[in-house]
């Protein structure tokens, strides 16, 4: 993955949260941060949370904005909130990893496909939710390209 669409300053490890909303909220805020989007496009990544859960299976959650969310988002980029505990994201379905994300134009399918195939992998997942520090997270990323 490209240098600028993720970067250790996107990443926030050992967050403790009290449900989804508020992790969606932090992986949403660190996009904000770092310029990839406004804080608008939160909203609507909560928006698209309450009509479809974001939830991808073996511990991730990828939230992202509605169709209509587009004007929002100035450059592409993802997020990521490790949560060791985990956070209910419904029907029993815990999260340990949530990864924000801002596409452009069409480049969240890309992003988003990407993801999942280096999610679908438990130990890729595994090896997330122990990392210890950023890099570690985007090592996994990157060889799972």
């Amino acid at each position: 993955m490209a240098q600028n669409i993720i970067s250790a300053d996107k990443i926030m490890l050992n967050a403790s949260v009290e449900n989804k909303r508020e992790a969606i909220r932090l992986a949403g805020k660190l996009l904000v941060e770092k310029g990839h989007v406004t804080a608008e496009y939160i909203e609507k990544m909560l928006e698209r949370e309450e009509m479809l859960t974001t939830y991808l299976g073996n511990g991730v959650a990828i939230p992202h904005g509605t169709n209509d969310s587009k004007q929002w988002i100035k450059s592409t980029g993802i997020s990521i909130v490790q949560v060791p505990s985990g956070v209910d994201f419904g029907d029993g379905n815990i999260a340990y990893v949530i990864i924000g994300i801002a596409g452009k134009g069409d480049e969240h399918l890309e992003i988003l496909s990407k993801l999942a195939e280096v999610c679908m992998e438990e130990e890729n997942v595994k090896s997330m939710v122990q990392a210890a520090k950023p890099e570690q997270m985007i090592e996994i990323l990157e060889k799972g390209e």
